[in-house]
């Protein structure tokens, strides 16, 4: 018997699929597929570092007495197994791997990237970073969103974007566009096919541009792309050994969908616990070992399906910590962190600017060198080809010949 609305909208088992199913989708666009607008072949992967990474124990000034002052117990001594990448710096000894990509050309380093007037609040300055605006703006969308909305007006599909996640970031908001949050091709897919939500999905539903209709042309949407991403998934299937973690998984899902040939620019991956108040060498340790683990894994995953090439992934944190360690041998909420970039097309490897400098301290923080506002502009503009002027809404800087 069919389903009727009253049926759709009273029946429970249906609206508890729909927790699953994401809100921001558009409808359905009636003008046909349509590529995103030249990027080369092209993608872009951000990690975010959730919690505020420790930048000075992660490139480490092992040769600068003023870091080793101002933490006597926290600095990491040459002698623990430090990375050396020049005479100035080096990684966390957990970053072997890492290390084995810097010295192949594959990983580049910015040192002090930050913004003026930065904000020690966790959930704002994410919002800074993720929105692409100044300390003193509000934005509601993101800067990755705001790419999808110039590249890609006429695409239908919500997955030219992609975050493995269960909850889409504001990086992935556009005002027009937004990206796709899921975890898993197979799981989400298999939440569309509830019998009511297929059956729904299928309908024309009314007309007149109801709220009806829109959330009929939105359950189509969903449906159509999880059978796309599920189907091509399938395609590929990873034979390289991950971090058996959370991260690791989802690295290994972005390759997968990568490989597998997903019609997607920009994909957005979270690593979080690094608020590192307390007896923080354990915790942060164990996260850069992750941290660098996965990425070699996801590059050497990507390197032999030929794909590294066009790929650059992005490595940032929402602020970098105190110089001075703090009473519970960990490090309280700083300002400006170091940021990496990784792939095969880098123009300009290894470190790409001055070591911090810790002499000229603002109350105990770095000063930022670099806004990462500059390196978002160059890779919009030189990496994916897209006008980053108009969707930062201000020329920066660009960083030249690094991408």
């Amino acid at each position: 018997m069919p389903t009727t609305r009253r049926d759709f909208l009273k029946t429970s088992v249906l609206a508890s699929s729909l927790l699953f199913v994401p809100r921001f989708l558009h409808a359905l666009d009636r003008q046909g597929l349509a590529a995103l607008r030249d990027a080369g072949g092209r993608r872009l992967v951000v990690v975010q570092l959730g919690g505020g990474n420790d930048g000075l124990n992660t490139v480490i000034p092992y040769q600068n007495d003023l870091y080793y002052k101002a933490r006597p117990t926290l600095g990491i001594r040459p002698q623990s197994g430090i990375l050396t990448l020049n005479d100035e710096l080096g990684f966390h000894p957990a970053m072997t791997r890492l290390k084995g990509m810097f010295d192949q050309g594959q990983l580049a380093v910015l040192n002090s990237v930050g913004y003026p007037n930065p904000d020690r609040s966790h959930f704002r300055s994410m919002d800074i970073w993720q929105s692409a605006s100044a300390a003193d703006q509000y934005v509601t969308t993101g800067w990755l969103g705001r790419y999808l909305d110039s590249s890609c007006a006429t695409c239908p599909q919500p997955y030219n974007g992609l975050e493995v996640d269960d909850t889409l970031s504001l990086a992935m908001k556009g005002a027009a566009r937004k990206g796709l949050a899921l975890k898993n091709p197979a799981k989400f897919h298999q939440v569309t096919q509830n019998h009511f939500l297929a059956q729904v999905s299928k309908e024309t539903g009314p007309a007149g541009g109801s709220e009806m209709d829109y959330l009929y042309k939105t359950l189509a949407e969903t449906a159509s792309s999880a059978d796309y991403l599920y189907q091509t998934s399938k395609v590929y299937k990873s034979a390289i050994t991950y971090p058996n973690t959370e991260f690791g998984k989802n690295l290994k899902t972005t390759a997968e969908l990568i490989n597998s040939g997903v019609d997607s620019r920009v994909f957005y991956v979270s690593l979080t616990g690094f608020d590192t108040h307390v007896r923080q060498q354990e915790q942060q340790g164990k996260l850069l070992g992750d941290l660098s683990e996965g990425l070699s894994s996801f590059a050497e995953d990507l390197q032999k399906s030929g794909e590294f090439q066009n790929t650059l992934v992005l490595v940032f944190s929402e602020f970098g910590r105190r110089v001075s360690q703090n009473a519970s041998n960990g490090t309280d909420h700083g300002t400006a962190n170091n940021v990496l970039l990784l792939g095969g097309g880098l123009r300009r490897p290894g470190v790409g600017n001055a070591a911090p400098d810790l002499l000229n301290l603002d109350q105990g923080d770095l000063r930022h060198q670099l806004d990462f506002r500059s390196i978002y502009a160059t890779v919009l503009r030189d990496w994916l080809g897209a006008d980053d002027q108009a969707i930062l809404g201000s020329q920066f800087e660009r960083l030249s010949e690094l991408v």
